[in-house]
């Protein structure tokens, strides 16, 4: 295994409940299970796909230029959002990790559910996890992989998973490093440096030497063609428990993000060999707030099949995140106290959009728009 896997023991504390599976691409009228209105939905919804309609665009960091560092920064400081090229991954391997999720999940459902993951289990086949906190169902299916893929994938293909196997781990180990990478830009565009004692676990050098690591998963995201897009969603409103999350998107729009106080949902439009990266939780608490984590939702097409795969990037087990000391001082008090990645993640299994303030310390500084408050966020 390529990296330290996510912690599971939070997500066997908080097991979810599981919806019938329903045969997503055989459906030919939208169920009322599925069917959202702006009374039962996740933020104010406008339907599947349709955004502010404006000529803002997410910023594309091109991470061979000379000043990648400073772009990152500003991107994570205004969107929380952004996308990059030249990231090092190569086309093929994009190609090959996104013809194996399609070989996944074209399977009949019977195939597919040898590998269902358990309630209290975090591996294999299922409904998204935030599932429980809303009131209708999501127009997606999905595959979280933390670990090996070897034992869900013999499951599906007892005698054919070889190839399934080994895509996954070639991208995952090429994504733990550009993941890496990613980290530091970020921490860098913050003033933060390797030599600083309190980001040693981040250090590379550190993680061989002492054998520890960045802990990580993947998540593969199917979204059929849908019979009535504009009144289902892919997957509703939520931000990711991670550092960060870099993902890999089908070239069909569907992916959007929140803009300007909550009121503005923009697309990210599928860019030629770009990835797009998500500021998580994490690093909006390493930040002390500065960096926001992105309120992100996929919306749904009537005739084309999307797929995502998201790598997610998080701390050591052990770990304890806070606001880094550099970024803290007399008039910037931490705003958040110290936690561990399962500890939150077990906080998010809970409390879902009011985690990040059950961990909050203090009130938001003046003149300081806490953009990561989404209490209003409805969820049922």
């Amino acid at each position: 295994m390529p990296s330290r896997v996510v912690p599971s023991d939070s997500f066997r504390a908080n097991p979810t409940n599981h919806h019938k599976f329903l045969d997503l691409s055989s459906v030919k009228e939208l169920p009322e299970s599925h069917a959202w209105t702006s009374q039962n939905n996740d933020y104010p919804f406008s339907g599947g796909g349709a955004a502010d309609g404006s000529s803002e665009t997410v910023p594309i960091v091109d991470l061979n230029s000379g000043n990648a560092t400073e772009l990152i920064g500003h991107a994570c400081k205004t969107w929380g959002v952004f996308q990059v090229v030249n990231h090092g991954i190569p086309n093929n391997l994009l190609e090959e990790i996104e013809a194996a999720g399609s070989s996944l999940f074209s399977l009949p459902m019977h195939q597919k559910l040898r590998a269902a993951r358990a309630a209290d289990g975090v591996s294999g086949y299922g409904v998204a996890r935030i599932s429980s906190f809303f009131s209708k169902r999501m127009w997606s299916e999905g595959f979280t992989i933390v670990g090996s893929p070897l034992e869900n994938a013999r499951k599906i293909w007892p005698d054919d998973y070889n190839k399934f196997c080994q895509t996954i781990e070639d991208y995952e180990k090429e994504m733990k490093k550009l993941a890496g990478r990613l980290m530091w830009l970020m921490l860098g565009s913050l003033g933060i440096t390797k030599e600083e004692e309190e980001v040693k676990w981040a250090d590379p050098k550190e993680e061989s030497e002492s054998g520890s690591g960045c802990a990580a998963a993947l998540q593969m995201n199917s979204y059929p063609a849908c019979p009535d897009p504009d009144r289902a969603m892919g997957l509703a409103a939520h931000t990711d428990s991670t550092i960060l999350t870099v993902l890999h998107q089908s070239n069909i729009s569907g992916l959007q993000v929140l803009r300007e106080g909550g009121n503005r949902w923009v697309t990210v439009e599928p860019h030629p060999g770009a990835l797009v990266v998500h500021v998580g939780d994490l690093m909006h608490i390493l930040s002390n707030g500065s960096y926001p984590s992105v309120l992100h939702r996929a919306v749904v097409n009537r005739t084309r099949h999307r797929l995502s795969v998201a790598y997610l990037y998080g701390p050591p087990p052990g770990v304890k995140i806070s606001p880094l000391s550099k970024l803290v001082d007399q008039y910037n008090p931490p705003m958040y106290r110290p936690v561990t990645w399962s500890e939150y993640l077990g906080t998010k299994a809970k409390h879902f959009d009011k985690a990040l303030t059950s961990v909050r310390l203090c009130a938001p500084r003046v003149g300081f728009v806490d953009t990561n408050d989404h209490s209003s966020v409805r969820v049922g």
